[in-house]
């Protein structure tokens, strides 16, 4: 399988331009619950929520808002130190960033449907499909990624024999070291 030959600056950019496409899709969605849970704190319903719901409430907003400053982090990050020449380690920190955004936004959405679970249904049942729904969310996100990364390490593997080549480039930088 053959490698993109790039400079470590091209690859840098690269995954740059595919980060900020990946934080685009994620954002939105951030965004939609986020202004749903500050509206619902002024609904009339709102008053007739229990303590348990109300800290779930709370610490699920507060996961909204830490997911919203993780998922822009980038954004100012790259502003910052745009000019000094810092493009593969940006794209590093920008990385691990919007990982700790998408922890954030799992943990958001798993207090937002238990908080509305706890409303329809007995506190074990939410219990029980809010821990069903965390995880199905998680294997959605994580178990693909892990039986490609998997597969590519594997010795043997047409994927395995091609990842111990290394390309013509003028240096791997740290975004290169970091599997990015």
């Amino acid at each position: 399988m053959g490698q993109r030959q790039e400079t470590c600056d091209e690859r840098a950019d690269r995954l740059w331009l595919e980060l900020m496409h990946e934080v685009r899709v994620v954002l939105t969605a951030v965004q939609l619950l986020l202004a749903f849970l500050l509206a619902v704190a002024f609904t009339p319903a709102f008053g007739h929520l229990g303590g348990t719901d109300r800290q779930l409430y709370l610490v699920c907003v507060l996961c909204g808002v830490g997911a919203m400053a993780a998922l822009t982090g980038p954004v100012a990050l790259h502003r910052l130190v745009t000019g000094l020449r810092l493009k593969p380690e940006t794209v590093v920190w920008a990385s691990r960033l919007v990982a700790a955004g998408m922890a954030l936004l799992l943990a958001m959405t798993s207090l937002g449907i238990l908080v509305l679970l706890r409303q329809v249904t007995a506190p074990g049942t939410a219990l029980l499909l809010d821990a069903a729904l965390a995880l199905w969310c998680g294997a959605c996100w994580l178990f693909p990624a892990a039986l490609l990364r998997r597969r590519r390490t594997r010795p043997g593997t047409a994927a395995a024999a091609g990842a111990g080549r290394t390309p013509v480039r003028s240096g791997a930088g740290r975004a290169g070291r970091a599997g990015l």
